[in-house]
């Protein structure tokens, strides 16, 4: 997040796609609705009727995969009526002729056509989030998991820019990340082009730096994201996977293709607290530890890092994270015969998170003043935190972007890679549910929140029910051009007509047995929310 989340509560507008805040983030929400309570205008847009739309000002139905359009249809109508902010513009951003040039073809009949959304409503929109003197822009998986996610992105960034909404409290674009240290993860190398703090693997600069401080800096080129490894593994260059805490046979797209693959590889090891659907298929598993039962740090959505402290010890043979990963570390180094050279952090030596921590603030220059002294202090600190007296940063891009100008990417409208047709006359869309978590490992296994909800559903129009003749509860088939899935019906307007909703915590009705391989070119993630799907009665 650009911002903090209690800025939300003292801005004007705040603007909702592609998350279903109360039941994805709901302390998150909480802050919403203070907001509300002072007078702020909520615009939610999403296809369906979730339940934060209840509190909108506007509520926008848009057609999944349409998010391109509508966002260039409010930049048009911004544009149009002197709602930009022409001074923020000049001062600080570059390339806005390119902007105007594009969205200029998306008026709001136009962005009816290929969005359903009425071009009336879209032109109260624009006026509602154009005007604000605070207008925070908040987003979640809703808007990412498409083949164009990454221009759904760029696009909000755009409309923030536009109105100025960057750069100042209770404003932003805010992203609400899907796990509770995803942030962090990403924060801290766990992705295939950088070291931690984004350092590009690929930059020389980079590489001499991490080959002084560890001695060596591994494979200097990018890896594979998640989504590419099963073709790596079918063409013989990938053969062997160490899962860590992710179930990818309930959260990966086409996961039937995605078993098969797994099967071929040599050696799979999964590191789980739990016996999970993936781990069942592994040749060796290691028992992690919980949250519950180690020491660390978590980093929130907004880049808030705090301390996660022990409360019981790993029960069972349960290890750490930390030391399991260093002590095959250290096995490796002398299987490989490995030398650190007297590099200041070339060893897996390491006494306590603590020392951890020490070494993080050492090579990430956005984590340069987090300690655990300061956190046990402060109660947390916001990246970037450059310098052990630096108070931490609420919000980002006071007065200068981090590239010097912001940059508009003017991004086209483009149809989803699998839009419904004769055979597939429905469109299926994915997503969490208020009582599971994700694929269900933990909160499955809560009676309690099993007993909320405990089974698989697929939300159904009325009329689209009453035409196949399917009862309320009543089982249905969703099937895909990849499978099929039987599962109960839950028949709501929540939805709209010709569109089914699927949460994807079930393994007993997979929703990602319909989830097509098909992945955004650029960030390379996977188009969970279109696919094209036929219903049929049992």
């Amino acid at each position: 997040m650009t911002n903090s989340v209690p800025e939300l509560e003292n801005a004007d507008c705040i603007l909702i796609t592609g998350s279903n805040t109360t039941e994805g983030h709901p302390l998150i929400a909480s802050w919403i609705f203070r907001a509300v309570e002072k007078g702020a205008k909520l615009i939610v847009v999403d296809p369906r009727n979730i339940q934060i739309a209840k509190k909108a000002t506007l509520h926008l139905h848009q057609r999944p995969g349409s998010d391109v359009a509508w966002i260039n249809g409010m930049m048009n109508i911004i544009i149009a009526e002197g709602l930009a902010d022409k001074e923020f513009i000049e001062e600080r951003t570059e390339d806005f002729d390119e902007l105007k040039a594009v969205v200029a073809q998306y008026t709001p009949e136009k962005v009816e056509e290929i969005s359903g959304i009425p071009a009336d409503q879209l032109r109260e929109a624009a006026r509602i989030y154009g005007k604000a003197n605070r207008a925070a822009l908040i987003y979640a998986m809703g808007i990412t998991q498409h083949t164009t996610g990454h221009d759904n992105v760029r696009n909000t960034a755009n409309l923030a820019m536009l109105t100025g909404n960057v750069g100042r409290a209770s404003t932003g674009v805010n992203p609400l990340r899907g796990q509770n240290n995803v942030q962090g993860a990403c924060d801290l190398g766990g992705l295939p082009n950088v070291y931690s703090g984004y350092q590009r693997v690929s930059d020389p600069n980079v590489q001499a730096k991490f080959q002084e401080m560890w001695g060596s800096a591994g494979p200097l080129e990018v890896g594979l994201t998640i989504t590419k490894t099963e073709n790596a593994i079918h063409d013989g260059t990938l053969k062997a996977m160490f899962i860590m805490g992710e179930n990818p046979l309930l959260s990966d797209p086409d996961v039937k293709h995605l078993e098969e693959s797994l099967q071929h590889l040599d050696f799979l090891v999964v590191q789980d607290i739990f016996m999970t659907e993936t781990a069942q298929l592994a040749d060796l598993v290691l028992p992690g530890a919980s949250f519950a039962e180690k020491e660390g740090t978590f980093t929130g959505t907004d880049r808030r890092v705090q301390r996660v402290r022990q409360a019981i010890p790993p029960l069972g043979n349960a290890r750490t994270d930390w030391e399991i990963i260093c002590d095959l570390a250290k096995r490796l180094k002398a299987r490989l015969g490995q030398e650190t050279n007297g590099a200041p952090y070339g060893g897996w030596d390491y006494a306590s998170p603590k020392e951890v921590m020490d070494e993080i603030a050492a090579v990430t220059p956005i984590y340069g003043g987090v300690s655990y002294e300061r956190l046990e202090a402060l109660n947390f600190l916001q990246w970037p935190v450059p310098t052990p007296d630096h108070p931490g940063t609420p919000y980002l891009h006071k007065g200068k972007f981090s590239r010097g100008l912001g940059k508009f990417n003017p991004v086209e409208w483009k149809p989803a890679d699998e839009e419904p047709d004769v055979d597939y006359p429905f469109t299926l869309t994915t997503g969490r549910i208020m009582f599971h978590f994700h694929t269900g490992t933990m909160t499955r296994r809560s009676e309690k929140l099993d007993k909320e909800v405990p089974e698989a559903y697929a939300e159904i129009n009325p009329a689209d029910a009453g035409l196949l003749e399917i009862q309320q509860g009543a089982k249905m088939r969703l099937v895909s051009r990849r499978g099929e899935i039987e599962l109960k019906a839950r028949i709501t307007p929540r939805v709209p007509e010709k569109v089914v909703f699927v949460p994807f915590h079930f393994a007993e009705a997979r929703a990602n047995v319909l989830t097509p391989l098909t992945i955004d070119p650029v960030a390379g993630i996977p188009e969970y929310k279109v696919s094209a799907v036929r219903v049929e009665k049992i």
